[in-house]
């Protein structure tokens, strides 16, 4: 079976679309915080300033993963950068392995967040 090649630059290319799906969660999370914010003004009920907190503790949580994710990337993208400098236009199986493994966190961070968006839209249809 021929090996199929992978050029840093379509790496290089998924790394700014995650990129910019990060930058759009974390706007996204502010806005949602902004949300709860107008919730706590206008609740007094113990049971819904606990969901409140749930989903304040889950916003901050992610945007702990999506700092990290976006180190995982600018690491990555310092690797090309030295294949780059080096004259090396394609990334080696190791490399690979770590993009393609990425690629999966990304995917299982997507989900685990479009979740979290779900419910939190449910809440405040419930709450606002």
């Amino acid at each position: 079976m021929k090996d199929t090649v992978v050029y840093n630059s379509d790496l290089h290319f998924e790394h700014k679309q995650w990129e910019k799906e990060l930058l759009f969660w974390e706007d996204e999370l502010l806005s949602f915080q902004n949300r709860l914010n107008e919730l706590v003004n206008r609740w007094t009920d113990s049971k819904v300033l606990g969901e409140l907190d749930q989903y304040q503790n889950q916003f901050h949580i992610h945007n702990n993963i999506i700092d990290e994710l976006k180190e995982e990337i600018e690491a990555h993208e310092s690797n090309i950068a030295k294949h780059y400098k080096a004259n090396e236009i394609v990334i080696d199986r190791e490399h690979y392995a770590n993009h393609v493994r990425f690629r999966e966190k990304m995917e299982t961070q997507r989900h685990i967040y479009n979740e979290l968006k779900k419910k939190f839209f449910q809440f405040l249809s419930k709450y606002m």
